[in-house]
Order: structure tokens, then sequence, then C-alpha cells
């Protein structure tokens, strides 16, 4: 199956990714087909995408015909088999399990073309892993979208061990035709891309709070107000660049040897998750959390987002300099 032969995308798993999901596709005008099997996660999808479309419609990114008619180009489904049409590219978005989502492909593998793709929105599980033991191996893909994925742009494409080059480039294209900005793994390494560096980075700020360096505000507060305000436009590698690599590398020299590179989890987040002090979930993580400031902060957060991406110029890589 090529990219222009794509018409239609079946969903499997409707939680936190999964409705999120059927919003991109459905607004670029897809026919989506969801299934979960939790009937009362699946219904509440109409509600939570009214709740996500009007995000895009207050700051006037769509109109309320396309919000209509995103809300009518998804069809819940009642089985896993009814998410398949001929011309559809198939995405599992279960929980992050690796017996579940083998699970999943091995249902899938029973009933759809051998020549449908099917990808995982799996965030660190091994797609070499997920698809080892199917017939067809060479059509499964990871595609790993950053939450909240109706908003965020990236999508890390990842080939597997038995990918086939003609599937990998035919997703690429089909993420670029679904508005998204689609990155090339070339190797399936646990983490892949982002989630290496975002847990790098994650790790010295919980070893800076354990050993009470900083606050965990403070230690928010200067990603927030420093480097984490360039991101959004200026890779890591660029700004190692225009900063000198021989400076990198002289700082390197003194600073690595100080650095957090423990392999194990750290102690203050294992008890932490011992206790139940899970985070957002639990009302209490590195802060307090009720329900007010957990929908102000997701609400802040997805308005930013939107605002910032609507005045980042696009990047033309081709571009002669």
């Amino acid at each position: 199956m090529n990219n222009g032969e794509i018409k239609a995308v079946g969903i499997v798993g409707a939680g936190l990714m999964g409705h999120a999901l059927a919003q991109i596709f459905a607004l670029k005008g897809f026919d989506v087909n969801i299934f979960d099997k939790n009937r009362a996660i699946l219904e509440k999808i109409p509600e939570k995408m009214v709740v996500n479309l009007q995000v895009f419609l207050d700051l006037d990114l769509i109109t309320q015909a396309d919000a209509d008619s995103c809300l009518e180009k998804i069809t819940l489904c009642d089985g896993i088999t009814d998410i398949y049409s001929k011309d559809c590219l198939i995405i599992e978005a279960v929980s992050e399990n690796l017996g579940i989502k083998k699970e999943v492909f091995a249902e899938l593998e029973k009933h759809v073309s051998p020549k449908t793709i099917l990808c995982t929105n799996t965030s660190a599980i091994s797609i070499t892993s997920i698809s080892e033991n199917l017939r067809f191996k060479e059509r499964v893909i990871g595609t790993h979208f950053w939450n909240p994925p109706h908003i965020m742009p990236c999508v890390e494409v990842i080939k597997s061990n038995y990918t086939s080059t003609g599937v990998f480039d035919t997703v690429v294209e089909f993420m670029k035709r679904a508005g998204k900005t689609p990155v090339k793994v070339l190797k399936d390494v646990p983490g892949f891309l982002g989630n290496r560096m975002q847990h790098a980075l994650w790790r010295e700020a919980i070893s800076l709070v354990e050993n009470g360096i900083a606050t965990p505000e403070d230690i928010d507060r200067v990603v927030t107000s420093s480097f984490g305000l360039r991101l959004s436009f200026i890779g890591p590698l660029e700004t190692a660049d225009l900063a000198g690599l021989d400076l990198s590398l002289n700082i390197q020299k003194d600073l690595f040897p100080e650095l957090e590179s423990s392999v194990e989890p750290a102690p203050i987040l294992v008890n932490r998750v011992n206790q139940g002090e899970t985070g957002v979930k639990a009302g209490k993580g590195f802060y307090q959390w009720n329900e007010k400031k957990i929908n102000r902060l997701i609400n802040q957060r997805d308005y930013t987002l939107l605002k910032i991406l609507n005045e980042i110029p696009p990047r033309n890589e081709n571009a002669e300099e």
C-alpha cells in the first residue's frame, strides 16, 4: 500500500492518545474507525473531542463546520475487526505493555490484508519485539505521537529490524499528509529519540531535588525561563554549533563527571511511587494537585502550545543558505 491509497484510519485504543489521534485524522478528512474494549472509554470520545476542538475554535484555527465534520468522520466500533477497511492504515494505541500489544497485533493480523500497514504508538517498547511473532513483520512500524497528539506536530516514525523501506517511506509521507512533522528513527533503540533525551533531563532534574540542590519549583522554572524557551524553534545540536563546539567540549570535560549517571531510577522516585504519590492521578507527586489546578495547567498548556506553533514560521530544510 502506498501513501495515496490510504483513505481511512483504524485505531485500537480510545484512551489518553487514541481519541486525540482520531481527531488528527478526522480533521484532515479521513474516515476514522476506533475501537476500545472498554465501552465507557469509547463512548466518552465525542465529549473529549468537543473539549479538544474548542481550543482550536477559540484561536480561529478551525471553523465550527470543521469541528462538526471532524466529529462526523469518526465511527465508534463494537469490535476490533470493525476498524478495518481495505484502504486503511491501522494504529494501535493501547496500554504500554508488550504482552497486550502483541495480542492486539496477532488479532489484527488474522483479519486484515497482508498489505495493510500496522502502526504502534508505543513511546518506548521495541517495535521489533512487538512484531517478532507476526507473519508479515515487514508491514509493522512505530509511529510515536507526542502528548497532546492533536497539538504536538512531531511523530517519530521508527523502523524495526523487519520494517520494509517501502512501508517506512509510505508512513513518513502519510504523516506529512496528515499535517504532522515526521522524524525518521532509523534504528529501533529503547526510547527512540525524544524519550531518550527527555528522560536524561528528568534523571538530572530528579537528582537535583534528591540532593537538596533546588526545589521542584525552581528546577522547573529554570527550564521554562531559559533553555526551554528556545527549544521550540532551535534544537540542542544547532545551539551547540552556535555556542561553539570547542566551548561545549571544554564544559563537558568539567561537567560530565558531576552529572547524575545512575543506571537505576532515583530512590526518591521509587519511594514516591511506592507511597502512591504518582502525580496528577493521585493528587500528589513532586507537587500537590487538585482538579482545578490540573484543568488550568492543561488548558494553559494547550493554548500556549498552539499559539507558539502558529507564530513559528515553517522551516525549509532544503532551502539554500
